[in-house]
Order: C-alpha cells, then sequence, then structure tokens
C-alpha cells in the first residue's frame, strides 16, 4: 500500500491570487514562481517544505455556505488559559489588518480559538 507524502489544500474562489498573497501572509508562505500571473489559479507553498501546498482556483460560484473543511492556524499550541488568550488576540490584531474578520472568540477559562474569516469570507480558527 502506498505512503502519501504530500497533500495540497485546495480553495475554490474568486480572486485567487488575493487569496493565495492573504494565506502567504497568514502562514508565513509564499507563492511560487511557477504559480505568478496564471489569472485562474494561484498557489502558496512552505519555503521549509514542512506544510502543505495551498492551491486556490477560480470558479464562477460564490460561497454560499459554511465550510465544510476548514484551516485551524495553530498559535497557541502548548498554552492555556491567559496566556493562550493573549496569543490569539495578537494574532488577530496581526490579521485583521491583512484583511481577515473576526467572528466569535470560543474561551472556557481554560481552551480558547478564535474563529474568523479570510478576505473571501471562508471560515478559519486561531487555535
Amino acid at each position: 500500500m502506498a505512503s502519501i507524502e504530500q497533500f495540497q489544500v485546495t480553495f475554490d474562489c474568486a480572486e485567487p491570487e488575493r487569496l493565495a498573497r492573504f494565506w502567504c501572509e497568514v502562514l508565513g508562505y509564499v507563492v511560487p514562481q511557477a504559480a505568478e500571473d496564471r489569472g485562474s489559479w494561484s498557489a502558496c507553498v512552505d519555503p521549509a517544505g514542512a506544510g502543505p501546498r495551498l492551491f486556490f482556483q477560480r470558479v464562477p460560484e460564490g460561497k454560499t455556505a459554511k465550510n465544510r473543511v476548514h484551516l485551524d492556524v495553530r498559535v497557541g499550541t502548548g498554552l492555556v488559559g491567559e496566556e493562550r488568550l493573549a496569543a490569539l488576540e495578537a494574532e488577530c490584531a496581526r490579521l485583521v489588518p491583512l484583511g481577515a474578520a473576526r467572528v466569535r472568540l470560543l474561551y472556557d477559562g481554560h481552551d480558547a480559538c478564535i474563529v474568523m474569516r479570510d478576505v473571501e469570507g471562508n471560515e478559519f480558527c486561531l487555535d
């Protein structure tokens, strides 16, 4: 049986280059040379090669419902309580000027995440 060593996450979207550049900023990824000026698609990759490639393809229809799959951006790993909450809030404050929108905070005094939307309305979590 074959072992999968790599995978990519594909986003249907209206503006592939804009969405790719947003996620590059969020994750510290880069747009690969081959993905520039494609028009109908774009991509971004982890420069260290550890994370999955993100692929963005233009589709004619807009987003109409909640995502069935979303990304968790792990900025608070190993932190709890107020320390975790502070790390999530700091990352949220960094992403909002890039075009992200804060949806809601989920916090029980110990564990927390912030639900957000990217520049095209796709949900993701700061976790």
